[in-house]
């Protein structure tokens, strides 16, 4: 059985749950930390930045499935020849930070650039619709990533500079987009959605309400101090998840 297997298995039971070490995280103790904690906890896969040797450093280092995310199409191709079991274009949040943006067509064409570079060769390929994008414009994005033969959706909310109302109040606000997000694309596609961004134990079960088949979870784990902390946090994302278990009939 290839590794991916047991993130697809979990997607088909809509309780999937990616732990996002991140785009931006370099830092290979950091990233180390995030990945075993992810696997003690039974996270279904992990995703982690395209530096060549913090990839081939967490393909040693666990069995989980690892998700590289970036958005240069060469970066990604050359994640899969270091291992990679899946390709995500996008996890966008931290580029919004600089102040760049992305369009519909932007990403399209990056996608289309990136299996290019593949040159038919098949890897499980996960792309981010920008959340900020209109609604309209993100479904036919994924209607057309459809066609392509992605295999999976990413949804994302608001990045704002300005400071969130506390507690459970700013959780929501946080989410309230990527869940919006979520439940358009999941009405109008027929690609299984990870709904991201604002994630956490206690979002969570919004995101499978709204019919996710998967989430990623990212900021909530990475700014624990302790893999004590990060375990018991995946854990309890684990747990939500599995409430959501839908399932398959087994053939006869």
């Amino acid at each position: 059985m290839k590794r991916i297997d047991l993130f697809k298995k979990h997607l088909d039971e809509k309780r999937a749950v990616k732990v996002i070490a991140g785009i931006d995280n370099f830092d290979l103790e950091s990233v180390r930390s995030i990945v075993l904690s992810a696997d003690k906890a039974g996270a279904s896969a992990v995703d982690i930045c395209a530096d060549e040797k913090i990839i081939m450093n967490i393909r040693e280092l666990t069995d989980l499935p690892i998700f590289v995310s970036s958005i240069n199409p060469s970066a990604l191709a050359r994640a899969v020849e270091l291992g990679a079991d899946a390709i995500e274009l996008g996890n966008f949040d931290v580029l919004y930070k600089t102040g760049k943006s992305f369009s519909a067509k932007e990403v399209l064409e990056l996608t289309k650039e990136t299996l290019a570079l593949l040159k038919g060769q098949h890897v499980f390929f996960s792309v981010t619709i920008p959340g900020e994008i209109d609604i309209n414009e993100q479904i036919s994005l994924a209607r057309e990533l459809e066609t392509l033969g992605i295999d999976l959706i990413q949804t994302e909310g608001h990045f704002s500079k300005s400071e969130q109302a506390n507690g459970v109040r700013g959780l929501m606000e946080r989410v309230e987009l990527t869940i919006s997000n979520t439940i358009e694309l999941v009405r109008n596609v027929d690609l299984p959605v990870m709904t991201a961004t604002g994630i956490n134990p206690t979002t969570a079960p919004f995101a499978f309400a709204a019919g996710a088949s998967a989430i990623g979870c990212g900021s909530c784990i990475s700014k624990l101090n302790s893999e004590i902390a990060m375990c018991a946090t995946i854990q309890q994302l684990v747990e939500s998840a599995s409430k959501n278990t839908v399932k398959i009939p087994v053939s006869a």
